[in-house]
């Protein structure tokens, strides 16, 4: 699965991409942020996450797309090491209600918060 559409939305902060499935998807800029694919944020197995927190008015400053699998997305609070692949984006807007339920509930069990 491949994008056919790649849009930076920089004042509703969002990353909208379609796919040649038909889908299409409006990521948030925090969202993206928060689920970095970066072991900085996943860590190098399960259980080594680490919540991000304080991220509500991150930005993208640029995207950079890494051979023909990938898009490098630097945000402006210096992150810039995670490779989103098109299979990951596509399961980011597949599943984005879930996983922003169960991050803000993470958020909420350690007393953090978005800001």
């Amino acid at each position: 699965m491949n994008p056919t559409e790649i849009i930076l939305h920089q004042q509703s902060r969002k990353l909208e991409i379609a796919f040649d499935d038909g889908a299409r998807y409006q990521l948030p800029f925090e969202f993206l942020r928060v689920f970095s694919p970066s072991a900085e944020v996943r860590g190098h197995g399960p259980g080594q996450e680490t919540l991000q927190t304080g991220k509500r008015n991150v930005n993208v400053l640029g995207l950079e797309p890494v051979g023909s699998y990938s898009l490098k997305i630097s945000f402006d609070d210096g992150h810039d090491t995670g490779l989103y692949t098109w299979p990951y984006l596509h399961e980011l807007g597949q599943y984005q209600d879930g996983m922003w339920h169960d991050y803000l509930e993470k958020l909420a069990a350690a007393g953090k918060s978005r800001d």
